[in-house]
């Protein structure tokens, strides 16, 4: 049973049918398989409605349709239906994460009341707009990849935003990249900063004792010839960071004889950048523009037949 924010324990005369807002589940805490749970789709929605929303105010049932008006790769639908879905509006179709759209393609489609329709409107659209986003500049950089190598990786980083990394990294999977590390938990990895407090040797140290077995440790290096060092002390992945494509494809070769050991290029490399750092070798390049810097899809959302 939904409910109105307004029906729980207020004073009388804070809520009139002007001023009922939302409808959501008592339970707050379930997780949609988008990685939200109720209470943050609640704050996103309180957010864009406020307090007093008379322009939703509209009598009557309606349907709406999600349109693409560029071409792209789309991302963030069930985030997009989680959101109609508080609202008690009903979601009869949508496209699957992943699927290339041009302008005019219809990606999702709503039925339900007009007010809650075109309350559930704006943060839907946000939320898959960026997510395609990022899925479309995914798309793109593991397509240059491909250009030079069938088997590099293109991993998004950390650098995500707050409170939307779920939505952004299933966002890179859904354009055909890796997430990474989903949280610090995932993967030990040594930066510059551990290096400078520890040294790399016992940084590493550090952590293969305080890690389980089944945890990688990943050691950025700013140097081919800290490479090898890098691989000698343990690492499972090291991590050229910010050297050029001769650079990496040196320190590429000088890993040559660990075995097993991954090499990961990282640290400004832009789409552009992609092909040539593909070509050196390494088995992943990983970005942060493919998070933070992706530009949105622009998407329409149209109500009515």
């Amino acid at each position: 049973m939904r409910r109105s924010a307004c029906d729980r324990s207020v004073p009388s005369g804070v809520c009139g049918p002007a001023k009922r807002i939302l409808y959501f589940r008592r339970d707050r805490t379930r997780i949609h398989g988008c990685m939200f749970t109720d209470a943050q789709i609640e704050r996103w929605l309180r957010e864009d409605v406020g307090h007093h929303d008379v322009t939703n105010q509209v009598p009557g049932e309606t349907t709406g349709r999600l349109v693409a008006t560029e071409p792209g790769v789309v991302a963030g639908l069930e985030a997009a239906a989680a959101v109609f879905d508080s609202l008690g509006v009903a979601v009869t179709d949508r496209l699957e994460d992943g699927t290339d759209v041009e302008p005019g393609d219809e990606l999702l489609h709503v039925a339900g009341t007009a007010r809650e329709v075109l309350r559930g409107e704006r943060v839907a659209v946000n939320l898959a707009g960026h997510a395609s986003g990022i899925a479309t500049r995914t798309r793109t950089a593991v397509e240059n990849a491909r250009t030079e190598s069938d088997d590099v990786a293109i991993a998004a980083t950390r650098k995500t935003t707050p409170g939307l990394r779920g939505l952004e990294k299933r966002a890179v999977v859904a354009g055909g990249g890796d997430t990474h590390r989903l949280d610090l938990s995932h993967m030990v990895m040594v930066k510059d900063n551990h290096v400078a407090e520890l040294g790399l040797e016992d940084a590493v140290a550090r952590f293969q004792e305080r890690a389980s077995f089944a945890t990688k440790i990943d050691v950025e290096v700013e140097t081919v010839a800290d490479a090898p060092r890098a691989a000698a002390a343990g690492a499972d992945i090291v991590l050229l960071d910010n050297m050029t494509p001769d650079e990496t494809r040196a320190a590429v070769d000088e890993l040559a004889d660990y075995e097993g050991v991954l090499a990961e290029a990282s640290g400004g490399i832009t789409i552009a950048d992609v092909p040539e750092y593909a070509a050196t070798g390494v088995d992943v390049i990983s970005m942060g523009s493919l998070t933070h810097s992706a530009p949105s899809l622009d998407l329409s959302f149209r109500t009515g037949e």
